[in-house]
Order: C-alpha cells, then structure tokens, then sequence
C-alpha cells in the first residue's frame, strides 16, 4: 500500500537528503552528460523503506513522482472520514453551550475558535464522501467507543453545568475529546491511501494539538 506520499516526500527532502552529486564531481567515475542528467534531477535522497524493507537511493526527481502515484481512497480514508464527521459534531454540540454557559472568557473565545475550525472541516469531509461515493457515517460503528466521545452521561452533566464548574468540565471533556481526534487521524496517516484525507489529518493533529496545549494551561 502507498502511503505517507506527501509527508514522507516532504520529510525526507527536508531532512534526510543526503547530497552526493559533489562525491561525484571530482571523481572521474562519469561522463559529461551523466553529470548534466544527475545536476537536473537534483541531489540524491535516501527514501526510507517499507516496513521490513531497506531503505533505497534515488534522485529528488524520481522521489517527487511518486505524489503522481495511484492515491486511491482505501477502506481506513473512509473510516476516517465517516467517523471524523460525527466525532466533530460532538465538539460542536459542547461548543455551542460555551456562549451562556462558561464564565471564563479565555473559554469562550476557545470554543469559538474550535466552532470556527470544525465547522468548515465536517463540510470538507462530507465534500470528499460525496467526491468518492462514500456514505455520510460508518454503518454499524458504535460511535461511543471513538476515541474521546463524551459519554451521553457526561454531555448532560456538562448541559447542566453554569459557570466555574462548566468550565472546568468543559476543559475536562474537549482535551479527552481533542485527545481522540489526534489519535484517529494519526491512525488514518499510518493506513490511509488518499492525499487529500492525510491532508485534513495532518491538519487535525496540528491544530488539535496545539489546542490541547493551550487547554491544559487554561485547566
């Protein structure tokens, strides 16, 4: 399976590039023309292997063609898709509590933002289930067992909740469920196939991450 195309690429150019054209350039080993061919390829990189595979050396040029590689969506991009979209909805619903709820101001402002990204990526993904002919959800997943969803227990409680101690669960509840998120789409990023899905995950992990951190200060 092709995975980590646009990562992986990205991430050994940046620091496992290993330059050898200037090993080569006093050596005498090759002609003319091959030094003009190998200067506009660019440097040599080592690509790291498979799983159980050893890595092996190629040219930035052949390294960058494998994004033009078949990004099929797999069974695991739908998955994440599918579930993602309930998994946000779920923050919405404690985000959309914080306005009346939360005394924090610090609070407020959080859940909007979290509102003001989520929103938007729940559309994305419903746009990409549309794109492939995917279902809007997993059928027969039971979401309570998603990393981090809230209990309906504990999203009643938080419901019920006014002020210092609203805050408090909210925090609570958002880093267990930010906490999820990250875990689901770094799953997706080790068994996806589909540029487009390591793309939103990339995206979640960074952002839900730093939210995370932000949150825990705020705790």
């Amino acid at each position: 399976m092709l995975n980590r195309r646009t990562s992986t690429v990205t991430a050994f150019l940046a620091t496992a590039v290993l330059v050898l054209g200037g090993c080569d350039s006093d050596g005498g080993g090759g002609s003319k023309a091959d030094a003009g061919r190998k200067a506009s390829e660019g440097p040599s990189v080592i690509a790291p292997g498979k799983p159980g595979e050893a890595a092996e050396t190629m040219s930035a040029k052949d390294a960058a063609e494998r994004r033009t590689e078949d990004d099929s969506p797999n069974t695991a991009d739908f998955t994440y898709a599918q579930m993602m979209i309930v998994h946000h909805g779920q923050a919405l619903k404690m985000t959309e509590l914080a306005p009346k709820r939360a005394e924090s101001s610090r609070v407020k402002r959080l859940a909007s933002r979290i509102t003001s990204a989520q929103k938007p990526e729940i559309g994305a993904m419903q746009g990409w289930l549309k794109k492939y002919g995917g279902p809007r959800e997993h059928a027969g997943h039971d979401h309570a067992t998603m990393p981090g969803m809230a209990s309906e227990a504990q999203l009643k409680q938080l419901r019920a909740a006014q002020g210092k101690a609203f805050d408090e669960l909210f925090l609570k509840l958002m880093i267990t469920h930010h906490s999820g998120a990250v875990t689901m789409a770094t799953d997706v990023l080790s068994e996806g196939n589909n540029i487009q899905v390591e793309e939103m995950a990339n995206d979640v992990v960074a952002q839900q991450s730093s939210e995370i951190s932000r949150m825990r200060e705020m705790d």
